[in-house]
């Protein structure tokens, strides 16, 4: 039997995902603002990459929210839509809260040290006004419990609205706001701790609220449907 010829197909695929967090990186720090007209060829050439793999990744940005694509026309960077950021949050929040209600019976010393470190390194971020390395140690801390769930359904779907989220977060953690999350994250170890899983489902909840944006919200990029 001849072997599988599917080597070129996984290449294509890893830089497909490649193309994605390039893309999705200079859109969630506003290097691409909403607006932005994004041309295949120029992407391609930014990136190193062929057109194929530009054109998967700008398909799987469309489908989180983060382009809008005219057939035949244009792609350009998707404004911040209030609706969609607030769907996704309530999402998020009820993923993550359930992921800690069914983490808290399983965690061990460890966990929690880890979890204080990133809240370390999440406080050390704000400070230092680092939005990138306040979100990445703000995914670290929720992780913990995602990795003692051991739930891969809810990691997955968790990847599905993280995307629409990104904007907002970047946005929130490189503001005083930000620094609401650092009282949050020690409220969740706190009652963990002391062994109540409701407790800390709801106080992980109430953390991922603070994404909602107000229909009438101000901010530069954002867009509600409510008051289009």
């Amino acid at each position: 039997m001849p072997l599988p010829s599917d080597r070129h197909v996984i290449g294509r695929t890893l830089l497909r995902d490649q193309a994605f967090e390039a893309l999705c990186s200079a859109i969630v720090d506003g290097t691409l603002a909403p607006g932005e007209q994004l041309n295949d060829n120029d992407i391609a050439d930014w990136l190193g990459f062929s057109r194929t793999p530009v054109r998967e990744a700008l398909a799987r940005l469309e489908a989180n929210g983060l382009v809008t694509a005219t057939p035949g026309r244009s792609t350009v960077v998707a404004a911040i839509d209030s609706d969609a950021v607030n769907e996704a949050a309530n999402v998020a929040a009820a993923l993550h809260s359930h992921a800690m209600r069914m983490a808290v019976p399983r965690f061990a010393p460890a966990d929690y040290a880890a979890m204080r470190a990133e809240n370390e390194r999440f406080a050390a971020a704000l400070r230092s006004r680092d939005p990138r390395a306040a979100f990445e140690a703000d995914d670290c801390f929720h992780d913990v419990a995602l990795r003692v769930c051991g739930n891969e359904t809810l990691t997955g779907l968790l990847t599905q609205v993280s995307p629409t989220l990104r904007r907002v977060e970047f946005a929130r953690f490189g503001s005083l706001l930000g620094e609401e999350s650092i009282h949050q994250h020690a409220r969740i170890m706190t009652v963990a701790e002391a062994g109540d899983a409701d407790g800390a489902a709801g106080a992980v909840r109430a953390n991922w609220q603070t994404l909602y944006l107000s229909g009438g919200q101000s901010t530069t990029g954002i867009n509600s449907r409510e008051t289009a």
